[in-house]
């Protein structure tokens, strides 16, 4: 929120208004170039994957089944118009009936990370949780893309 917005919502009288400034973590939570003595240290920014294919929560399961296959896929990221990761498709949903609309086969809410954490932490988390892929957000919860 812009301090000017901040003012505004004070003087509205809301009596708890916080001007929010990004710092150093929401820096490297966005994948941006790092320096400094934590730079050299392995991130899931530095092997995610970016070209994770993407579709619509009013999107048919076929249809969307057909793009993904095609691209050589098994999964598919359910975003809004603003890249906001709202669910996601494996390939157990991306088999439901081809008519349904994704947001009926969706995952809803899926598990992610951030491209800030470190390699180490989420091989550990991929273990303790039997998980073989997250999928990578910015604090946002825009879509930055998979990791497996």
């Amino acid at each position: 929120m812009s301090p000017r917005a901040a003012w505004r919502l004070e003087s509205l009288g809301f009596s708890q208004v916080f001007d929010y400034a990004a710092g150093e973590a929401d820096w490297f939570a966005s994948g941006l170039p790092r320096e400094g003595r934590e730079a050299s240290v392995p991130r899931v920014a530095d092997i995610v994957r970016r070209d994770v294919p993407t579709c619509r929560v009013d999107d048919r399961v076929g249809d969307v089944r057909d793009r993904v296959r095609a691209a050589g896929w098994d999964t598919c990221v359910v975003v809004n118009h603003e890249q906001v990761v709202l669910g996601r498709l494996r390939s157990q949903e991306l088999a439901a009936d081809a008519e349904r609309r994704v947001e009926e086969a969706m995952e809803a809410g899926p598990t992610t990370v951030r491209p800030n954490v470190r390699l180490s932490e989420l091989a550990g988390r991929m273990g303790a949780e039997d998980m073989s892929s997250f999928l990578v957000t910015t604090s946002d919860g825009r879509l930055v893309g998979l990791v497996d």
